[in-house]
C-alpha cells in the first residue's frame, strides 16, 4: 500500500497538480462570489462558515500533498519550500481563529481565511503557467496575451456589485478602469474613493501590482518556487520577455525584480504610514491601506489615490514629507529594474573592498565598467530631466500654482515633485486647470519622453530620446556615427530610436484625431494632453476624462493599451519575420 502511495505521489504528480488546480479555482470562485456578489445578509453567513471549511480543507489537501511528496522522494527539494510555507501559514492562521481571543486575536478576521484561498489558487496557476512551453508561442505574443487576460479579468472583477457601494460600473467604466491600472496610467472616469468599495480598491491594488511588473513575471516566479525549476523552454521564453540576454541567469533577474519591488514598496509603505496623521482614518486599517496602496501606486507609475482629489487634498498638498517619499518612489520604478541591480553591485563592490582594504589590508580590486554603459546613459538623462522639469515648472509656476505654498521649501518641493511626476507617474498636487499654457506643452513633452526602458513607467523612454537628440546633434557636426561615452552606437539603436518616435507621434495623432470625432466639443488643448497621457501611461488630463462618450473612453483605453505594450512590440508580435537574404542591392543615398 505504501509503495502504491509513492509511486502515484512519484510518477502522477501533474495528475495530482491538475485535481489540485481545479478544486482551488472552484474554492477561489467561492470566495470570488461572496466577496463580490453576495449582497443578501443571510446567506452572507452561510458563506461565511462555508469559507472556513473551505479554508481547512485546502488546508489538509495541501499539507497532505507536500508530505507525502517529501516522503516519495526521500528529502525536501525546491519545489517543496513553497507546500512548506503555505503548511505553516495554515497552521498558524488556524491555531489563531480555534484558540479564540486568545493567540493572535487578528487572525480572527476573514481577511486571512481568504488570502490562504487565493493563495494556493495562485501557485496551483502558476505552476500551470509554465506549461506554456508545450505550445509555439512566441513570447511577444504571450506578453500581449497576458495583459489582455489580466485586463478581461480586471473588467469583469469590478463590474461586480460589491465593487461599487452603489450602481454596478458599467461594461465601458469598468474596462477603462481595468486598463488604465494594468498599463499603469492612473486615468480614471471615476472617483476612486467614493464610487469603488474596499473590494474594488483591493482589485485595483492588485491590478496594479500585476499590470506594473507584468503578469508574466508572477507566474514564473511562484511557477519556479512551486514547482522546482524551470525547464529549457521555460528559460528561452522568460528571458525574451526578460530582455535578459543570458539564459542561465533568467530565475536570478526574475528573483531580483521581486524582491526589489516588494522591498522598495514596503519600506515605501512604511515612510508613508508614518507621514500622515492618523487623525484623518477612521482606523489604523485604514491608515495602512491607504499607505500600503500609494506605495504600490507609486512605485508602479500608476497615479491612482485613495482619497478624494488624490494628492491635491488639502490633508497632502502641503505635506512635504510624503511627498518626498512618493516622489522618491516613482522615481526608482522609473529607473528601471537593470540600473538598479547595477547600482548596487556596484556599491556593493566598493563596500567589500573597503572591508578587505580597512580589516585585511587587501588593495583595492579595480575593475572597468562596473556601472554598465545604458546605466550610465540612463542615470544622466534622468538626472538632466529631473533637474531642467524642476527648474522649469518653480520658474512656469512661481506665481501660479506654487503660490499657495507660503515656503521657498514648499515651493521647490512643489516644483520638484510637479516636474518628475509629470513624466510618467500621474500624480499631482496642483489644479491642472491652473496650470499657464507654457507648462502644459512642458509637461506633454515630460509625458511623451517617459521613464527609462525595463521600468514600470511609460513614455518612449529617455535613452530613445536621448540617442534621437544626441543623433541630430552628431549629424549637425557632420560625424556619420554616434558617439557616447567613448561607445559607438550600433545603427540599429539609432533606427529604433527613430522607429519608436515615428510610431509613437502616429498613434496618438490617430487618438487625437478619433477623439476630435467622438468629443469634438472639448477643446483641441484638452483632447492632445489627454491623448499624451494616455499613450504615455502617464495619467495627468486637464479634467475631461469623465466626460468622454463612451466612444471616446474606448479610444483612450485602447490608447493605453498600445502605450503600455507599445505599438512597436505589436508589430513585432504581428508581422511575420523575413528570412535574411544572401544577397544585397546597390546603395543609394536619399535627399533631405
Amino acid at each position: 500500500m505504501l509503495d502504491e502511495i509513492k509511486y502515484l505521489f512519484k510518477y502522477r504528480e501533474k495528475t495530482i497538480d491538475r485535481a489540485m488546480l481545479y478544486i482551488s479555482a472552484l474554492c477561489a470562485l467561492v470566495v470570488l462570489f461572496q466577496l463580490g456578489f453576495d449582497t443578501d445578509r443571510v446567506t452572507a453567513r452561510q458563506f461565511a462558515v462555508l469559507t472556513e471549511w473551505l479554508f481547512y480543507g485546502l488546508m489538509v489537501l495541501s499539507a497532505t500533498r507536500t508530505l507525502l511528496a517529501i516522503w516519495a522522494a526521500n528529502r525536501i527539494m525546491v519545489a517543496h519550500y513553497g507546500g512548506l510555507v503555505l503548511m505553516l501559514y495554515f497552521l498558524v492562521v488556524a491555531l489563531g481563529r480555534l484558540s479564540g481571543q486568545g493567540f493572535l486575536p487578528f487572525l480572527q478576521q476573514a481577511e486571512w481565511l481568504y488570502l490562504g484561498i487565493f493563495a494556493v489558487s495562485v501557485t496551483e496557476l502558476s505552476k500551470s503557467s509554465l506549461f506554456f512551453d508545450s505550445f509555439y508561442f512566441n513570447p511577444t505574443i504571450l506578453f500581449v496575451i497576458s495583459f489582455l487576460v489580466l485586463i478581461l479579468v480586471g473588467t469583469l472583477l469590478l463590474m461586480l456589485p460589491r465593487a461599487t457601494p452603489e450602481q454596478p460600473l458599467g461594461i465601458v467604466d469598468a474596462l477603462f478602469m481595468a486598463t488604465s491600472a494594468v498599463c499603469i496610467t492612473g486615468l480614471s472616469v471615476i472617483d476612486v474613493s467614493m464610487q469603488l468599495s474596499g473590494f474594488g480598491q483591493t482589485v485595483l491594488l492588485l491590478l496594479i501590482q500585476l499590470g506594473g511588473l507584468g503578469i508574466m513575471t508572477f507566474t514564473g516566479f511562484f511557477g519556479y518556487f512551486f514547482s522546482g525549476g524551470f525547464s529549457y523552454k521555460n528559460q528561452l521564453m522568460y528571458s525574451e520577455i526578460l530582455s535578459d540576454k543570458k539564459v542561465g541567469s533568467v530565475i536570478n533577474t526574475l528573483f531580483k525584480i521581486i524582491f526589489i519591488t516588494l522591498f522598495f514598496e514596503a519600506i515605501g509603505a512604511v515612510l508613508i504610514y508614518f507621514s500622515v496623521s492618523s487623525e484623518g482614518f477612521q482606523s489604523n486599517g485604514d491608515r495602512l491601506f491607504f499607505a500600503v496602496f500609494h506605495a504600490v501606486s507609486a512605485f508602479c507609475n500608476a497615479g491612482f489615490s485613495t482619497i478624494q482629489n488624490g494628492m491635491y487634498h488639502t490633508d497632502l498638498r502641503f505635506n512635504y514629507n510624503l511627498q518626498l517619499v512618493i516622489a522618491m518612489l516613482f522615481i526608482l520604478g522609473g529607473l528601471g529594474f537593470a540600473i538598479v541591480l547595477n547600482t548596487y553591485a556596484f556599491i556593493k563592490r566598493w563596500v567589500v573592498n573597503g572591508f578587505h582594504r580597512f580589516v585585511h589590508g587587501r588593495a583595492f580590486v579595480y575593475r572597468a565598467w562596473v556601472i554598465s554603459f545604458n546605466s550610465r546613459l540612463i542615470a544622466w538623462m534622468t538626472l538632466i530631466l529631473i533637474v531642467v522639469s524642476t527648474v522649469f515648472t518653480f520658474l512656469l509656476e512661481y506665481n501660479h500654482t506654487l503660490a499657495e505654498h507660503e515656503s521657498l521649501w514648499g515651493k521647490c518641493v512643489s516644483a520638484f515633485f510637479t516636474g518628475t511626476s509629470s513624466r510618467t507617474a500621474g500624480f499631482n498636487i496642483a489644479d491642472m486647470g491652473g496650470f499657464t499654457f507654457p507648462t502644459i506643452m512642458f509637461i506633454m513633452l515630460l509625458m511623451w519622453i517617459g521613464a527609462s526602458p525595463g521600468s514600470t513607467g511609460g513614455g518612449i523612454k529617455t535613452t530613445t530620446f536621448a540617442v534621437a537628440f544626441l543623433n541630430i546633434v552628431s549629424l549637425a557636426r557632420g560625424k556619420d556615427d554616434l558617439e557616447i561615452f567613448k561607445r559607438k552606437i550600433s545603427h540599429d539603436s539609432v533606427n529604433k530610436a527613430f522607429a519608436i518616435i515615428m510610431l509613437s507621434l502616429l498613434a496618438m495623432g490617430v487618438a487625437i484625431f478619433a477623439l476630435t470625432v467622438t468629443d469634438g466639443d472639448k477643446s483641441l488643448l484638452d483632447i492632445a494632453f489627454e491623448c499624451f497621457s494616455a499613450y504615455a501611461t502617464c495619467g495627468l488630463s486637464l479634467g475631461i476624462t469623465p466626460e468622454l462618450s463612451n466612444a471616446g473612453k474606448v479610444i483612450i483605453t485602447c490608447t493605453m493599451f498600445v502605450g503600455r505594450v507599445g505599438l512597436l512590440t505589436l508589430l513585432v508580435a504581428l508581422v511575420k519575420n523575413i528570412k535574411n537574404k544572401s544577397y544585397e542591392y546597390p546603395q543609394e543615398k536619399v535627399l533631405f
